[in-house]
C-alpha cells in the first residue's frame, strides 16, 4: 500500500529543506548534509529514497548508527536531530528531520578531510564564505551596528541600487579599501538587514534587502 502522505513529500523534490539518499555509505558525506541544514533553516533527510524518486527502503536500525556517527562524531558542534518511520508498500523510508540550530555554525569535513562550514543553498550543501560566518558570530554577540554613511558606504549603496549585485572583490576593488575594511562594512550593513548575501556554487554576491523586515 503507497503511503500517500510520503509520496507527497517526494513529489515536492529536493529543495532548501529537502535531501533524498538512498543509502548510507559515508557518514562523513551525511555529515555536511546535516551541518548545512542546521546551519541554515532546517530540514529532513529521506533515506532509502534515489534521486529519482523511487522509495527503495533502508534498514533502520544500521541507518540510524550512521546517521549518530554524523551528527556526533563528525559535526562540531554535534547536529540535533529527531527520526521518523515511514511505511509504504512493504518498504521503511526513515525521515532524519534537522531543526534550524541556535548553535551555528556546525563544521564538518570536506572529501580532503578539512572541518568547514556548509550552508544548504535550494538542493545543494555549499560552503559558507567568511563574511557569513562574521556576520553570525555578530549576530551571536549581540553587537549593536551603529555605521557611518561615508564614501565607500554610500558608493556601495548606489551601486547595488543601479547595478542590482556585488561582488566582495568588485566591491573593495572599485571602492578602492581594504579587504578588512570591505568586510566590516559589509557584515554591518548585514547586521542592519540593509544588504543581503547570497551564496551559488560559482560565486557569493551581495544585493539590497528586499524585505527590510526579514
Amino acid at each position: 500500500m503507497i503511503n500517500k502522505q510520503l509520496q507527497r513529500k517526494i513529489e515536492e523534490g529536493e529543495h532548501q529543506r529537502q535531501d533524498f539518499k538512498f543509502a548510507i555509505n559515508d557518514s562523513k558525506k551525511i555529515a555536511r548534509s546535516l551541518a548545512a541544514f542546521a546551519n541554515t533553516n532546517g530540514g529532513s533527510l529521506l533515506l532509502g529514497v534515489k534521486d529519482n524518486g523511487k522509495i527503495i527502503g533502508v534498514s533502520t536500525d544500521e541507518e540510524i548508527y550512521m546517521i549518530e556517527a554524523a551528527a556526533k562524531t563528525h559535526c562540531t558542534p554535534p547536529v540535533h536531530f529527531d527520526t521518523m518511520e515511514w511505511k509504504s508498500e512493504g518498504k521503511t523510508v526513515l525521515e532524519i528531520k534537522i531543526p534550524k540550530s541556535e548553535n551555528k555554525p556546525h563544521k564538518a569535513p570536506t572529501k580532503e578531510g578539512k572541518n568547514m562550514v556548509y550552508v544548504r543553498v535550494d538542493d545543494q550543501n555549499l560552503l559558507a564564505n567568511k563574511i557569513l560566518l562574521a556576520y553570525w558570530k555578530a549576530l551571536k554577540n549581540n553587537r549593536d551596528h551603529l555605521l557611518k554613511f561615508n564614501k565607500p558606504e554610500k558608493f556601495l549603496l548606489d551601486y547595488l541600487a543601479e547595478n542590482k549585485t556585488i561582488t566582495f572583490s568588485r566591491f573593495y576593488k572599485l571602492a578602492k579599501i581594504s579587504r578588512f575594511k570591505a568586510e566590516k562594512i559589509l557584515v554591518s550593513l548585514l547586521c542592519m538587514n540593509i544588504v543581503d548575501i547570497h551564496i551559488t556554487e560559482k560565486q557569493v554576491y551581495y544585493s539590497l534587502m528586499d524585505n527590510p523586515e526579514k
